[in-house]
């Protein structure tokens, strides 16, 4: 009987074992993805542009949204975001569904969590929602980046509700977009990864928990009163940050400068039309590009909302 044991598929002589991690094949045999905070300088982003799916509307409530938007007004704005990233040097890729899809598709970061070795796929909370982060897991897999887990079961997880903190941890939270199912599954796929994650509660009639925190320096976050969690707050100074609460709740509402996308250390992406939040960020020494968007705000949500975080500098 021939000996197998001699050749390279039984692991004989010219077999070539696989010794490096997961987080070392990115941007080799994987593509190019990984962010392990909120921070560091932005690379890449993921958007889809908002066309048809949102002219047929007839009920704003029905979709989950304040306002219906005009669709070219809507279209062009998000055109202006995406050339907002990419004169800051974030290359933009789009989910470009099959069809035409469901009218919240636009808030992409809902939809995906990114972590330093792929992606988590979110499952929207709301019927309205159901079948969105299809489009997005495609899209990931034609830009080869990996996903780690796709949220099973009973679990719902909305990608706002996470938030990297520092490099080691992550701050998850539950409420009506996110269940202690989803929370659960999350936490032992980072735990994998000696990923620490803090859970936090959101206060009802807070929507994630990217609306009521951002960090926006490795030791700086701004934070929304009334609707960040007590604990959220604690765990942050823990951890050695300076929060700061947003000055203007009638911004807040109308205008969501809170909803940014943090460009890098003390630079952000935000809604035009927020003189006193400007100022107030002036103050703290953060710059900011501004973009018009109060077409988009009317469907519930703003830059940050929309932006699917695919790559930041990471280590």
């Amino acid at each position: 009987m021939k000996d197998l044991s001699k050749y390279s598929a039984y692991g004989g002589k010219g077999w070539s074992p696989r010794t490096r991690t997961m987080r070392e094949e990115i941007g080799d045999l994987w593509g190019n993805c990984g962010i392990d905070t909120q921070y560091k300088p932005l690379k890449s982003v993921l958007l889809h542009r908002p066309g048809p799916e949102i002219g047929e509307l007839v009920d704003p409530d029905e979709a989950q949204m304040l306002d219906i938007p005009d669709t070219e007004i809507a279209s062009k704005q998000h055109d202006t975001l995406a050339q907002g990233f990419k004169e800051e040097g974030v290359k933009v890729h789009y989910v470009d569904p099959i069809g035409v899809p469901i009218p919240n598709q636009m808030f992409v970061a809902d939809l995906m969590f990114m972590t330093p070795e792929g992606a988590i796929v979110a499952r929207p909370a709301s019927t309205v929602r159901a079948g969105e982060e299809r489009w997005v897991a495609r899209k990931l897999a034609d830009l080869g980046i990996p996903i780690l887990k796709s949220v099973r079961g009973n679990g719902v997880f909305e990608g706002a509700d996470a938030a990297w903190i520092n490099e080691e941890t992550v701050m998850l939270a539950t409420g009506h977009r996110t269940n202690h199912k989803a929370h659960e599954q999350i936490k032992g796929l980072l735990g994998e990864m000696d990923v620490e994650v803090i859970h936090v509660g959101l206060p009802y009639g807070s929507m994630h928990l990217m609306g009521a925190l951002r960090i926006v320096d490795k030791d700086l976050a701004l934070c929304w009163p009334g609707r960040v969690p007590y604990d959220a707050v604690a765990e942050l100074r823990e951890r050695g940050f300076s929060v700061y609460f947003i000055p203007s709740l009638d911004e807040a509402v109308r205008g969501m400068p809170l909803n940014f996308v943090t460009l890098a250390p003390r630079r952000v992406l935000m809604p035009a039309g927020n003189p006193v939040t400007e100022e107030f960020y002036d103050d703290l020494g953060i710059t900011y590009r501004t973009v018009v968007i109060d077409e988009l705000i009317k469907a519930a949500g703003a830059v940050g909302c929309l932006s699917g975080i695919l790559e930041r500098e990471t280590g």
